[in-house]
């Protein structure tokens, strides 16, 4: 097999120039910087302008990044003075969902994963990182030996186990006046 027949037969493409490149180009301005032709200022007018244009573009960019990573903020206050005022909407919100004193053995078979404190398989899950006198209640409402378990609502648990307002709200004035756990409703 002779090398310099192979190669003879293999039609090898040249890439085209940068003209073919430019004039088929869709960036503006590119096809008259590559041009066949020899206008020398032409051709320099759009290059400097277009080196003027990327450069006021990285600019403007670098301008919005590092006023991006000043985190600038502004805040607005109006301060409107009004005589007679509604009683307020309050949302209270305990990082404890439920109440571990009030979860009965029924809730622990249907919503102990749930509440991440049964496994899959109805075992105490990481029975070391509970204190010793809620792991000693645990283990007996986890007892499901004989156990028959009765129909679950969600809603009626979330009622049940929920935090009560009147444990939370310690102490509330409106208006110069007290307030209780009245005041509120659900």
């Amino acid at each position: 097999m002779d090398l310099k027949a192979d190669s003879e037969d293999m039609d090898y493409k040249r890439p085209a120039p940068i003209e073919v490149f430019a004039s088929r180009s869709t960036l503006h301005g590119i096809s008259h910087m590559f041009t066949y032709e020899r206008m020398c200022i032409k051709r320099s007018l759009w290059i400097l302008f277009f080196l003027g244009s990327v450069g006021v573009l990285v600019m403007v960019c670098v301008d919005r990044v590092q006023l991006y990573f000043q985190y600038p903020h502004v805040t607005k206050l109006d301060e409107v003075a009004a005589p007679m005022m509604v009683f307020p909407s309050v949302t209270f919100c305990n990082l404890n969902s439920f109440r571990f004193s009030r979860v009965t053995r029924n809730d622990l078979y249907h919503a102990g994963e749930l509440l991440a404190l049964l496994n899959g398989r109805y075992e105490i899950r990481d029975p070391h990182l509970v204190e010793e006198n809620v792991l000693q209640v645990l283990k007996e409402r986890a007892d499901f030996d004989n156990y028959k378990p009765r129909p679950f609502n969600m809603r009626e648990f979330y009622d049940r186990t929920g935090h009560d307002i009147k444990d939370m709200l310690l102490s509330c004035f409106y208006r110069g006046m007290e307030c209780s756990a009245e005041d509120f409703k659900v």
